[in-house]
């Protein structure tokens, strides 16, 4: 990548184009007190060689995962990768590609993009998806700021206190100047969002109630229930999925009647990697079509009858007037996107339902072995896919440090996003772990009994 730097006459130049006195102009919006007030702690430059050696060794202080046993998950999963999948987004016509800017030229771009939308609506239960969207957290906010579009004069939007807490987040951030009211709704002692409050809340401005499925606490929300009560109110019922994988078990959202799907493809053959890159996906029915955010790819036939594949809406700002566009994304993921379809096609329907099985199996094996420990207990009783939360006799932080230190990572402080959870912490089982290794942790889980 090359490094192109500016001059003081080029900073000077694009400063007085767009009308800013300074640089420092340009980050007004960011609050004074979460701004940094000094230079970055950075060392001198070196030369090239000293530079590489430097890196090395910083990289040898890393702990070896591999030495690890990890059960994290809270939107981040660890699945198996067939080696096939690697090896085929790393053909140069793949890793190389980019948006298309005259599509139509396109077409093994344009062809992936669309098997990857038809896996989505297979997958989702729903009739027409996007060319995908960043990530989970962006794909929801996208998906409420839908939803109140296709509303017209509905401003208020209901979110369930177990959504994911980052998703809820982001949410916030889209809508913070858009004059949209988001009202949580809290969960209740199973760790279902609370149905009885969900109607309460529900009136004649509600856009749109965003549930996720499975939600924070991997617990699988009754969809059908909530679209009913959300649709009877003339609101759109949005299913978040952060762990898709869930999918290949349960009843898809569309089934039970979702109006909305967003979610996040990252264990559709995408690793961790310490954050990123990440996948959004997003369907919805037929009737909202033209409400969606970023593009959608069609197939049709040439004037000899041949199969192609066309750009058949792109209601984004690169595409059509900037105040008529649906979303300002400036990517469609292309490769993230075509990983999760290689992964999706190598697997197949019954492969998926059997790697979804083992998750569920495993995390039910966890699940029974930690509630018999007289140190922890399970506080959510309604069903899980694969994690779930665990209450223990101590703070969850201490739990965790503690195992920590035996080279288990256990779980997540709930604490963290739940004041009032400071001695639960969120447990993932994925096929990845093996009963040993599941076994390891209950032991070391019994080992801070008193």
């Amino acid at each position: 990548m090359r490094y192109l730097p500016q001059t003081e006459t080029d900073i000077r130049e694009m400063l007085e184009t767009i009308a800013v006195d300074d640089i420092e102009a340009l980050f007004s919006a960011i609050p004074a007190e979460v701004r940094l007030q000094r230079p970055l702690r950075l060392p001198e430059a070196m030369a090239e060689s000293e530079l590489l050696s430097e890196l090395k060794r910083l990289a040898a202080a890393n702990a070896d995962p591999d030495r690890y046993l990890s059960f994290l998950g809270g939107g981040a999963y660890n699945h198996f990768i067939p080696a096939v999948v690697d090896q085929l987004i790393s053909r140069s016509e793949f890793y190389t590609a980019y948006t298309p800017y005259q599509p139509e030229i396109s077409q093994g771009t344009l062809q992936a993009i669309f098997e990857y939308q038809t896996l989505i609506c297979q997958l989702t239960g729903m009739d027409v998806a996007n060319a995908s969207l960043y990530d989970g957290a962006s794909a929801c906010a996208e998906a409420v700021l839908m939803a109140v579009r296709a509303a017209r004069q509905r401003r208020k939007v209901l979110l369930s206190g177990a959504l994911h807490p980052e998703y809820r987040e982001t949410v916030r951030t889209y809508c913070q100047y858009l004059e949209i009211e988001l009202v949580e709704v809290p969960f209740g002692a199973d760790g279902i969002t609370d149905r009885e409050r969900l109607t309460e809340l529900l009136d004649a401005e509600t856009a749109a109630v965003v549930v996720g499925y499975p939600n924070f606490f991997g617990v699988v929300e009754p969809l059908a229930d909530f679209a009913a009560v959300a649709q009877a109110a003339g609101a759109r019922l949005v299913a978040a999925v952060a762990e898709p994988l869930a999918l290949g078990l349960f009843k898809s959202p569309g089934e039970l009647g979702a109006d909305i799907v967003a979610g996040e493809g990252q264990s559709f053959g995408i690793p961790v990697s310490f954050g990123g890159p990440y996948l959004g996906f997003f369907a919805a029915r037929d009737k909202d079509v033209r409400s969606m955010p970023g593009r959608l790819i069609g197939e049709t036939v040439d004037r000899d009858g041949k199969r192609g594949f066309v750009l058949t809406l792109a209601t984004r700002e690169q595409h059509i007037r900037r105040e008529k566009a649906t979303s300002n994304i400036c990517s469609n993921e292309g490769l993230c996107a075509l990983t999760a379809t290689v992964y999706l096609a190598l697997l197949g329907k019954q492969g998926l339902r059997e790697v979804a099985q083992q998750n569920y199996a495993k995390s039910a094996y966890a699940k029974e072995q930690i509630a018999a420990l007289p140190n922890c207990s399970l506080p959510f009783a309604a069903p899980t896919f694969n994690e779930f939360v665990v209450e223990t006799d101590a703070p969850a932080a201490v739990v965790l440090q503690r195992l920590a230190g035996e080279r288990i990572l256990a779980g997540i402080d709930l604490h963290r996003y739940y004041p009032q959870l400071a001695n639960r912490l969120l447990v993932c089982v994925t096929e990845q772990n093996s009963r040993a290794q599941i076994d390891t942790l209950v032991a070391a889980l019994a080992g801070g009994a008193a």
